[in-house]
């Protein structure tokens, strides 16, 4: 059995909402008011705002909004991304889709659905996060094991040894000098690069 998550709270939260002024905006900012939220308006940039990295969320304009309007790369932002979405123009949708939204909010806005939309936001985010974490660890072991495979290659060649002597090799040179397998085999790697290019 799974134990239940506590139900998220956001009082305290900051939040950005990057919307020309509008009814919706609004609805918005009384639903933040009532969850405990601080919330920031502007349009049209975000990019002039000298704390933006003080923000826990932005809510953006689907429908007006374009590239560099933010301090950020399409589908980077720093923070979990809501899409303000009144039409359903498939290039619109696209767009808020590059832009990495994370959860969307329906216009016209009423006097409910953000605190759902934030729920939802916060989870892909953290998800998005994880899932590339996890990517870039795996990148950085493939890469690391070809480093390694390649040191090991370079030992067996040159010292006319078994793959398993010349790895063996390489760790016996790393713990002599004190630094990791892949620090060993990147120096290794260098200096024959630099051997070869010398001659």
């Amino acid at each position: 059995m799974t134990t239940p998550k506590p139900t998220p709270s956001f009082v305290g939260w900051r939040a950005l909402v990057v919307h020309k002024a509008h009814p919706n905006v609004d609805a918005i900012m009384l639903q933040f008011e009532r969850i405990g939220v601080a919330a920031v308006h502007c349009w049209p940039e975000a990019t002039d705002l000298p704390d933006i990295s003080t923000f826990n969320v932005v809510l953006i304009d689907a429908d007006m909004g374009y590239d560099g309007q933010f301090p950020w790369n399409p589908g980077e932002a720093p923070m979990p991304t809501i899409a303000l979405i009144g039409s359903e123009a498939p290039g619109r949708v696209s767009w808020a889709m590059n832009q990495g939204a994370d959860a969307q909010l329906l216009k016209p806005i009423g006097s409910a659905g953000l605190y759902s939309a934030l729920v939802a936001a916060c989870h892909a985010f953290a998800r998005r996060n994880a899932l590339a974490a996890e990517v870039a660890g795996l990148r950085a072991r493939l890469e690391s094991r070809e480093i390694l495979a390649e040191a090991t290659a370079f030992i067996m060649v040159r010292d006319n040894i078994s793959a398993r002597a010349a790895f063996q090799q390489l760790r016996l040179m790393a713990m002599a000098d004190r630094e990791t397998l892949e620090a060993a085999a990147t120096r290794l790697i260098e200096s024959f690069s630099e051997e070869r290019a010398a001659r």
